[in-house]
């Protein structure tokens, strides 16, 4: 079976796919799969079907992407959301960041990184550090856990390890921003 695969940057949830199928029902394009940063189509597009596309995916946040850099960043970020908000089965969870990104993508972290220092102005492990906290804010908001449960769920070593960096990226602790509630939160593509 022969595809062609799109990639789109900004779609971080099951609602960004939903919304991509959407827009490929209406238009009509025939695809085998949406999933994250990525639209498997059946055929290729030609010119007017693409640039409707690239409008659609516009008007509701999206961007396709057209150059393989940006695609590589985009494919990593998208692997460091799963990662960070604990999506993924448990022998993939137990290997370093590093080791995942490299298997995952095939190149070696090293360029991995360096690339998306360049490009991002911000390591892959800040960007990692950033979404979990993002994480973090979301199960605290909810107020289903404990401090020390979503410290386990996001796989901190410790609720002051968690304490620590949530402080440190959001100026707060975490039982100050729980008083305050959602105004604090970040939507997944501005962190």
């Amino acid at each position: 079976m022969n595809t062609t695969v799109l990639l789109v940057k900004n779609m971080v949830c099951q609602r960004c796919i939903m919304a991509v199928e959407a827009i490929l029902q209406s238009e009509k394009i025939p695809f085998h799969k949406v999933v994250f940063g990525e639209i498997h189509l059946i055929d290729v597009l030609n010119e007017d079907q693409k640039e409707r596309l690239k409008t659609k995916l516009s008007a509701i946040g999206f961007e396709l992407i057209d150059n393989h850099t940006s695609g590589l960043i985009e494919k990593i970020k998208q692997l460091v959301i799963k990662r960070a908000r604990n999506e993924m089965d448990s022998t993939e969870n137990k290997t370093k960041l590093s080791i995942y990104l490299s298997d995952e993508i095939h190149l070696e972290y090293t360029y991995l990184s360096s690339l998306f220092s360049a490009i991002e102005g911000r390591t892959i492990e800040n960007y990692f550090i950033e979404q979990r906290i993002e994480k973090a804010k979301e199960l605290l908001v909810y107020d289903q856990l404990s401090l020390s449960e979503i410290a386990f769920q996001l796989e901190y070593s410790s609720v002051a390890h968690l304490s620590t960096q949530f402080k440190k990226i959001t100026g707060l602790t975490p039982t100050y921003f729980k008083e305050l509630g959602t105004s604090k939160r970040k939507a997944l593509d501005e962190v």
